[in-house]
C-alpha cells in the first residue's frame, strides 16, 4: 500500500462510480438482453474471478520472494562492511610487522658488526700471545729487577689475563643476542606469513559475498520485472472483462449492470475484492516484511495510526480492517494501494 495522503474532503461514491474510476470505462444503461447472453457473460465473469485470484496470489508470492531477496542484500552488504573492515585493521597490522621487520633486521645488522669487530680484537690478542708468549711466574720473578718491579709486573700480567676473559665472555655474549635476534626475525616473519593468508583468505571470502550480493540483485530485478508484467496483465485483463461486461448487459438496466459489477468488485470487502487479493490474497494476519503494511487491505502502520488504529494492523479484528479501509478508500480512491 502506498503512503495515503489525504484530501480535504470525504467523497462517498458507489461501486459502479469507482470502478468508471478506476479504469475510465463508462457503464451505460441499455435495453433488456437475452438469456442466453446473460448466461455467457456470467460464465466469463466466472472466469475471470478465477484467473484474477491466481493472479493475485502470484503478485502475492512475488511479493515475498521480494521481501526475502532484500533481506538478503542487506545481510550480504552488512557482511562484506564487516569484512571490509577485517581487511583494513589487517593491513595495518601487516603495516606494522613490516616496519618492526625491518628495525629488527637493522638491529641485527649493527649486531653482526659488533661480533664481528670483537672478533677481530680477540684474533689480534691471540696473534701477539702467540707471537710474544704467555709469561709464567718463574719467568716473572727471574725478570724483575725488584719488589717493586716484581708487584707491578704480577698485576699487569693479571690485568692482561682479565682482560682477555672479559675480551671472550663480550664475544660470547655479543653471540648469543645475535641468536636471539636472528630466532625473534623468524618469528615476524612467521607471523607476517599468517597475517597475508589471513588476508588472502578475506579477500576471497568478500569476492564471494560480493558475487551473492550481485546474483540477489539480479534475482531482485527479475522478480521486480515480473511482478510490474502481471500487475499490467491483470489490470489489462480487468479493463477487458468489464468492457465484455458492458457489451453483454446491453440489454439491462442500468442499475442492474452496476449491481452486477459492484458486487464483483466489492464482494466481501470494503475495498474492490481485486485490489483485495492482489495485496494480501484475502488474507487478514498477512503482514508484508519490507514495508511493514499489514493486514488484508495490506495497510502502513503509519496510515493506520492517522486513521484511529490500535495495535498493528494484522492483528485487528476483521471489521475495524474493513472499517479503516473503507474511509482510506473514501479519502484516495484506489491511489492508496500498489494495485489500485
Amino acid at each position: 500500500m502506498r503512503p495515503l495522503q489525504l484530501r480535504p474532503e470525504l467523497f462517498k461514491i458507489g461501486a459502479a462510480l469507482v470502478l468508471c474510476a478506476l479504469l475510465a470505462l463508462p457503464i451505460v444503461a441499455v435495453g433488456s438482453a437475452s438469456a442466453g447472453k446473460t448466461q455467457t457473460l456470467e460464465a466469463k465473469l466466472s472466469q475471470g474471478r478465477e484467473e484474477a485470484t491466481s493472479l493475485s496470489a502470484e503478485l502475492q508470492s512475488t511479493t515475498a520472494e521480494l521481501g526475502g531477496a532484500e533481506a538478503e542484500a542487506a545481510k550480504a552488504q552488512a557482511h562484506e562492511e564487516a569484512l571490509d573492515a577485517l581487511l583494513a585493521e589487517g593491513r595495518e597490522r601487516a603495516a606494522a610487522l613490516a616496519r618492526k621487520l625491518a628495525a629488527t633486521r637493522h638491529h641485527l645488522a649493527v649486531e653482526k658488526a659488533r661480533l664481528q669487530r670483537s672478533r677481530q680484537v680477540l684474533a689480534d690478542r691471540v696473534v701477539a700471545i702467540y707471537e710474544s708468549g704467555t709469561p709464567d711466574a718463574a719467568t716473572l720473578v727471574l725478570e724483575a729487577d725488584n719488589y717493586r718491579d716484581l708487584v707491578a709486573r704480577n698485576d699487569y700480567l693479571r690485568a692482561i689475563n682479565e682482560g682477555d676473559s672479559a675480551l671472550a665472555g663480550r664475544v660470547a655474549e655479543v653471540r648469543a643476542a645475535v641468536n636471539r635476534e636472528v630466532l625473534r626475525v623468524g618469528e615476524l616473519e612467521d607471523e607476517a606469513v599468517a597475517y597475508d593468508e589471513r588476508l588472502e583468505a578475506a579477500r576471497v571470502e568478500i569476492a564471494s559475498v560480493r558475487e551473492a550480493a550481485e546474483a540477489a540483485a539480479a534475482h531482485l530485478q527479475s522478480l521486480r520485472a515480473r511482478r510490474a508484467a502481471s500487475l499490467g496483465k491483470l489490470k489489462t485483463d480487468i479493463a477487458t472483462w468489464v468492457n465484455e461486461v458492458q457489451e453483454a448487459r446491453l440489454a439491462e438496466s442500468e442499475a442492474e449492470a452496476e449491481e452486477e459489477v459492484g458486487r464483483w468488485l466489492g464482494g466481501p470487502y470494503s475495498i474492490p475484492t481485486y485490489i483485495v487479493m492482489c495485496e494480501s490474497g484475502g488474507n487478514y494476519s498477512a503482514l508484508n516484511p519490507s514495508s511493514g503494511a499489514g493486514g488484508a487491505y495490506q495497510i502502513l502502520p503509519s496510515t493506520w495510526e492517522l486513521y484511529g488504529g490500535q495495535g498493528e494492523p494484522q492483528n485487528a479484528p476483521k471489521a475495524e480492517q474493513d472499517r479503516i479501509a473503507g474511509e482510506i478508500w473514501a479519502d484516495s480512491g484506489p491511489s492508496a494501494w500498489v494495485c489500485g
